[in-house]
């Protein structure tokens, strides 16, 4: 009898354990493994880095670097197992960091293998979808005769105030701007000049990261250069930064620059290549992968592409962690609401749903939403979630186009909206540097500055009418960057910059020196000279403006050049090395 209740026992078991591994596994991968197939499927391990602490840092490098050391070494230690059992099985993996996860080939087996793993917490799809806008929703209401027929400051760039902002002295100066997509047309004339890669010559290095490893259409796979295989990437980023210096003023920040990673194949993405191109902009790499820096991540992320069921995203919480993460390393990052409205809850898929993620529903120039934005809430969290979170221009939107490097044209859709969001926040963080990073702050700013003058056909969802705001249908109103400037002005005290002047790298200072600090705000220049130990020190300076200070002294050369500096606090290491020019007859 006890042999009977042993045996018993040790089915049960055996069965509980067999529905608990395949719980972790999507449907989808069990489909794609069937009859002897093999699938790529994402291994995400159950142990996540915590990586909250980054929150509190104030100091903007510091936080990158703990955020990438944190989340770089849990993974290499928590991975090892997982990374010698594939090597085992002769499996092609894929190691990241961003989250603690793996792409990898594997069939049935192998599969039930890692899903009875204790440190695997699910395994999820990673296919292959097209998550751009439809040629319908491009399309829709566009008048392409007047396509190319240049605006000089785009109807949605005025909409959202930016030139108000820009006579104010702040177009997105000192703000990087990060653009996944399909890539960017990095030679358009709206474009090269906003490029952090180029000065004169290019350097794509730590500005470029192709995530696309095969097919590529006519970038090809592993561009060591920006490229754009589809047109949709040098749209958005265009909406973003984009200005010939002549009539197509197309960009929100003119002043900012942009860095790209090409995570979608001719405009078709799966979770690895979006994952790769996130894991890119936390801490930006050379060509070939390595040298990791996040001391030059971009401070926003304007990122035009949504991860549905069919591509894997079936939990709808394969990319939460990674989301978080970016923002814990101070990234501000948009999303499209999509474009699957009018109805209720089409806000349906990562990374729109996450609170992380700031997602932009579309208007027209009149201020109607567009049919096409999707609507709220978000179903994902318990309560639900308001989603969009605001609106943007998105119809009908004049950008720079793939074609060639003078060419433009219309698109419509939530990618155009988050556009101009992503160039909103870059305004607001030039002009406003004690915001930048700050996500929080930044999120309740722009969202209690929205304009809520927004048409749509009332409806209810969520149990909030639209009539109400904020909503689920636009939220919060239209962005609006004059206001958000003008509601975060910093209130605290004046502040100073100080340093001091030596000869080369001794001892000797340079007395008398002339110090020259130019308001660019004002053109203000105000000079003092350095006093009897080499120091000088400027007083009364405002927060958030741009300053240049140069040093000058006859027959001395020195190093930096110059300084250009967005005040925060007090300044005091703005310090100068001399060196004195030899003429050719002193020799």
């Amino acid at each position: 009898m006890k042999k009977i209740i042993a045996i018993a026992l040790l089915t049960f078991l055996s069965t509980f354990a067999a529905t608990a591994a395949a719980q972790k596994i999507a449907p989808r991968v069990m489909d794609d493994t069937a009859d002897g197939k093999s699938a790529s499927v994402v291994i995400f391990l159950t142990n996540q880095a915590d990586v909250s602490a980054a929150y509190e840092m104030k100091d903007h490098n510091a936080r990158g670097w703990f955020v990438y050391d944190t989340l770089n070494r849990h993974a290499a230690r928590t991975q090892a197992n997982l990374k010698s059992l594939l090597k085992k099985s002769a499996r092609a993996y894929q190691s990241f960091w961003v989250a603690n996860m793996l792409i990898a080939e594997v069939d049935r087996p192998l599969l039930l293998s890692l899903a009875n793993r204790s440190d695997v917490s699910r395994i999820d799809a990673n296919k292959v979808e097209r998550r751009i806008e439809s040629a319908e929703v491009a399309r829709f209401g566009v008048e392409t005769d007047n396509a190319k027929a240049p605006e000089a400051v785009e109807w949605g760039v005025a909409n959202v105030n930016a030139p108000q902002v820009w006579a104010m002295g702040f177009t997105g100066q000192g703000i990087v701007v990060g653009q996944l997509n399909t890539g960017v047309r990095w030679t358009h004339n709206a474009l090269i000049s906003k490029y952090r890669g180029w000065n004169g010559s290019a350097n794509h290095n730590f500005n470029w990261h192709d995530a696309i490893h095969s097919g590529g259409g006519a970038c090809g796979a592993n561009s060591i250069a920006p490229c754009d295989d589809n047109g949709n990437g040098t749209h958005t980023t265009g909406t973003t930064v984009g200005d010939d210096g002549g009539s197509n003023q197309i960009g929100v920040a003119p002043g900012a620059k942009w860095i790209g990673c090409r995570n979608m194949d001719q405009g078709n993405g799966t979770p690895a290549t979006y994952t790769e191109c996130l894991q890119f902009m936390i801490a930006p790499t050379d060509l070939s992968g390595n040298n990791a820096n996040p001391a030059l991540r971009p401070h926003v992320l304007n990122n035009p592409w949504d991860c549905p069921v069919s591509e894997g995203c079936a939990t709808r919480a394969e990319l939460e962690t990674i989301i978080n993460n970016t923002e814990a390393a101070g990234i501000f990052l948009t999303a499209p609401a999509g474009n699957a409205g009018p109805g209720c809850s089409t806000v349906s898929n990562p990374p729109a749903i996450y609170s992380a993620a700031f997602s932009a529903g579309a208007i027209n120039i009149t201020n109607d939403l567009a049919s096409f934005s999707s609507r709220g809430p978000s179903t994902f969290y318990n309560p639900n979630l308001l989603k969009p979170d605001i609106s943007a221009p998105g119809v009908s939107i004049r950008s720079a186009v793939v074609g060639s490097d003078t060419s433009f044209g219309n698109l419509n859709g939530t990618t155009m909206a988050g556009s101009h969001v992503a160039g909103v926040v870059a305004l607001l963080w030039s002009a406003r540097p004690h915001l930048a990073r700050n996500i929080a702050a930044t999120k309740t700013v722009l969202q209690n500055t929205a304009n809520p003058d927004v048409s749509v056909n009332a409806q209810t969802c969520g149990g909030i009418p639209s009539t109400q705001i904020p909503n689920n249908s636009f939220g919060y109103g239209r962005i609006d960057a004059l206001a958000a400037v003008n509601a975060s002005a910093p209130t605290a005290a004046p502040v100073s910059v100080s340093g001091r002047v030596i000869v080369g790298r001794g001892k000797s200072i340079i007395r008398r020196a002339r110090i020259s600090l130019l308001d660019t705000s004002t053109g203000v220049t105000r000079t003092t000279q350095t006093n009897s130990t080499g120091n000088y020190r400027f007083d009364e300076l405002e927060i958030g403006r741009f300053y240049i200070v140069r040093a000058e002294i006859k027959n001395f050369a020195f190093t930096p050049e110059n300084y250009f500096l967005q005040l925060t606090e007090d300044r005091e290491d703005i310090n100068f090395s001399g060196e004195r020019i030899v003429k050719e007859n002193e020799y």
